[in-house]
């Protein structure tokens, strides 16, 4: 066998690999956008599977505001997820300078700690942290669901934000400080800016964390008006019955804040990802 051919078969077996992962990711976004604008006896009718709706509707993304109340789930969510990740964000910036720039006793534990923590499953601490926060009256309150997610992302995000620090010369703070900068101004105006990939990458890891978050939400969430997205999503799955259309729009909802972020955001979460994967 020649090299040439040897060459063309590698060649169609990575693009076998990497469309069937292709398919694989994209056809169940595909069955869920076609079955959020399907009649509720077509997404039913098993007899005649459509891979396009017959009759177009949007009869379930109306319903979906008008009965379901979903502009109160989606405020729910922004408001818990963008809170949190800004809250995470900026500790873990805090935390990974402190990692990255300062020696102290101790400070080994720390990171082992932190990297222990993302072995530990988050439904282990769940229970626990329900009789504290019963005791503290945060049960069914953004609060308590606030506490959670910045606990549960922050160890990550600290681990990463300082491989970002380490990344960068110390020397270029020490040449701000000859020039009269203070340690804010260096970091404001030279550290930060540079990094700005590694911050936009922890705040849309931070965002996504609680955004699709659901065992914890419902848990510690109870009542309509307070359910996230997913919470409330999951009440649409009965013991007897699956309001398939709402679901399937509920989730095509879902799916457009966190796609146009990372459409903004992309070359920033690339750089950030790849920046703090390697340390120089």
């Amino acid at each position: 066998m020649s090299r040439k051919t040897k060459n063309a078969i590698g060649t169609t077996i990575r693009v076998l690999v990497l469309v069937f992962f292709f398919l694989l990711v994209v056809l169940p976004i595909y069955w869920i956008v076609i079955t959020s604008f399907k009649t509720s006896g077509e997404i039913l009718d098993l007899n005649n599977i459509t891979f396009f709706p017959k009759d177009f509707t949007l009869e379930n993304y109306t319903g979906l505001f008008e009965q379901f109340h979903y502009g109160v789930l989606l405020k729910n969510s922004l408001l818990v997820s963008v809170a949190s990740a800004l809250v995470v964000t900026v500790f873990s910036m805090l935390g990974g300078y402190s990692l990255a720039r300062y020696k102290f006793r101790g400070k080994q534990t720390v990171v082992l700690f932190f990297l222990i923590t993302q072995m530990i499953p988050g439904i282990l601490v769940i229970i626990p942290l329900y009789i504290i926060f019963s005791k503290l009256g945060m049960i069914n309150t953004h609060i308590g669901l606030f506490i959670y997610y910045v606990t549960v992302n922050l160890p990550f995000c600290v681990i990463t934000m300082r491989s970002f620090f380490e990344r960068i010369p110390i020397t270029l703070e020490e040449a701000a400080k000859v020039d009269g900068c203070t340690k804010m101004q260096s970091l404001f105006k030279i550290v930060f800016p540079i990094m700005f990939p590694g911050i936009v990458s922890v705040f849309v890891f931070g965002f996504i964390g609680a955004w699709n978050e659901l065992i914890a939400g419902s848990i510690f969430i109870s009542t309509p008006e307070m359910w996230t997205i997913p919470v409330g999503l999951k009440t649409l799955i009965g013991k007897y019955n699956v309001e398939w259309g709402l679901l399937m729009a509920g989730g095509v909802m879902a799916l457009i804040p966190t796609a146009l972020m990372f459409a903004v955001m992309q070359k920033f979460i690339v750089e950030g990802m790849t920046a703090g994967a390697v340390k120089e």
